[in-house]
């Protein structure tokens, strides 16, 4: 068996027996480095991250097929990608990055298998008389329009 689609076996079993975690991204570089970023609907905690490792790791001869393996939590810097992802991160302000190359920031407010929704928050100026008044306004944004998704980390 090919040795990606081996890897992709062995995590596929080990989500299936975690329902809340699921797979973010799987990169095997040339030099058989296996990178696997996951994120969970309640986050990823390190012993979900050892036990990924171990499901692959136990299930692979490294005499026949030497590799690396690094598992890890997808971070805040990661870019969100999955409607999963995205429902987790519902109430967050987040940027996103259109396809046309224009940039939205507002807050998640609805997240389905097409689209999300963003609640966009701004003042303008008022129609008559000085002044600006606060409009709140709702825009949704299907998946193929979004090029990178992230959220807005505020201190």
């Amino acid at each position: 068996m090919e040795f990606r689609k081996r890897i992709e076996e062995l995590l596929n079993e080990f989500l299936e027996t975690r329902k809340d975690l699921f797979l973010i991204d799987l990169k095997i570089s040339a030099g058989d480095d296996i990178t696997v970023i996951l994120d969970g609907d309640n986050g990823v905690s390190l012993q979900d991250c050892l036990d990924a490792s171990r499901a692959i790791e136990f299930n692979m001869d490294r005499e026949e097929h030497d590799f690396s393996l690094q598992v890890m939590s997808a971070g805040l810097s990661e870019p969100l990608s999955t409607p999963r992802q995205f429902s987790k991160n519902i109430g967050r302000e987040i940027e996103v990055m259109l396809e046309d190359s224009s940039k939205i920031e507002g807050e998640l407010s609805k997240v389905d298998d097409e689209k999300i929704t963003l609640v966009l928050r701004y003042r303008k100026p008022k129609d008559i008389g000085k002044g600006k008044v606060d409009v709140e306004e709702e825009k949704e944004i299907s998946y193929p329009e979004i090029k990178k998704a992230l959220v807005v980390i505020k201190f």
